[in-house]
């Protein structure tokens, strides 16, 4: 008998997880709250936009084995796919996880006995052990389950191949749960399985995508640097990238995407006196992208472009 997966939040990750699940044969699933995401996946036209993406929710559909909608049910595997935005009005940026507090609650009502849990979603440190406790200190019928953090690492466009094909970290709450998600991962994951604890699987995510934010950083600043010198930017990298040791990134006008520009500010909040120059690195690149309005705006002006 195939097993049983929840997955609650069909965003990016959540529903793209669901079909690959539902492709390797389990039974899928996915719950949202917004019930116009759950009818548009029933009807094969989801609202998110990712290439391979309705084919296979259309095949999954035809089989059997996806399904959509606002509740869990009995299952062996439940997945955590949902969003942890930042609270509104504060500064520097904190991360709210309420929905995966909220997520946890409902696992509670269901869950039973070797059930796996997965928590998916970009976390604070520490997150995993409180999702754990919130799901023991609720349920009345589960004493034993797994749980572990595998933080995901996919680049839209791709997300179908990447989900399949890339390394995992799986981190579990302790060394059983390590151990029985990897192995559930084994099951349709092609890529290598990392495994560790589950506080280092939170900051493996984080770290990852402030390295690249650091990185953008220090080219966007260079920009910065070289536009007030009367010099090529573009040269001075190309020249200085012939250096064996030296990798420097093309500059922009900021940095865009779901995870570079909101991860790092989870560290920043996990120790903000130890965090400066992952702190700066987000400001530059925030302020990279008014320098860039600027700079246009002073060049229409100046006259430099046509009026169109």
């Amino acid at each position: 008998m195939s097993k049983r997966v929840n997955v609650i939040g069909l965003g990016y990750i959540g529903l793209p997880t669901a079909c690959v699940l539902a492709e390797r044969g389990y039974i899928v699933n996915g719950v949202d709250t917004n019930d116009a995401v759950n009818l548009s996946i029933i009807d094969g036209d989801p609202l998110i936009s990712e290439p391979g993406l309705k084919e296979v929710i259309e095949h999954a559909l035809r089989n059997g084995c996806l399904f959509a909608q606002q509740q869990l049910v009995t299952a062996d595997i439940h997945f955590i796919c949902v969003p942890t935005p930042f609270l509104r009005g504060v500064y520097p940026p904190k991360p709210d996880i309420s929905h995966v507090k909220s997520a946890a609650l409902a696992i509670s009502e269901v869950i039973k006995d070797g059930d796996l849990v997965i928590l998916e979603s970009t976390c604070p440190v520490g997150t995993s052990e409180l999702v754990f406790d919130l799901i023991k200190n609720n349920s009345r019928n589960c004493k034993n389950f797994y749980l572990a953090y595998c933080p995901e690492r996919v680049l839209p466009g791709n997300i179908l191949n990447e989900l399949v094909n890339n390394n995992r970290i799986v981190g579990g709450i302790e060394r059983q749960s390590t151990e029985k998600i990897a192995q559930f991962y084994s099951t349709f994951v092609n890529g290598e399985i990392n495994k560790c604890d589950a506080r280092t699987a939170e900051i493996c995510k984080l770290v990852e995508n402030s390295f690249r934010d650091t990185n953008i950083a220090f080219a966007n600043e260079l920009s910065i640097l070289c536009a007030n010198q009367d010099i090529n930017v573009d040269e001075v990298i190309a020249l200085c990238n012939n250096h064996p040791r030296v990798d420097i990134l093309t500059p922009g006008p900021g940095v865009g995407g779901h995870c570079i520009a909101v991860d790092p500010w989870f560290l920043v909040d996990m120790d903000p006196n130890n965090s400066e120059l992952i702190r700066k690195a987000r400001e530059v690149n925030l302020s990279k992208t008014k320098w860039v309005i600027n700079k246009i705006r002073e060049e229409f002006a100046a006259g430099e472009y046509e009026q169109i």
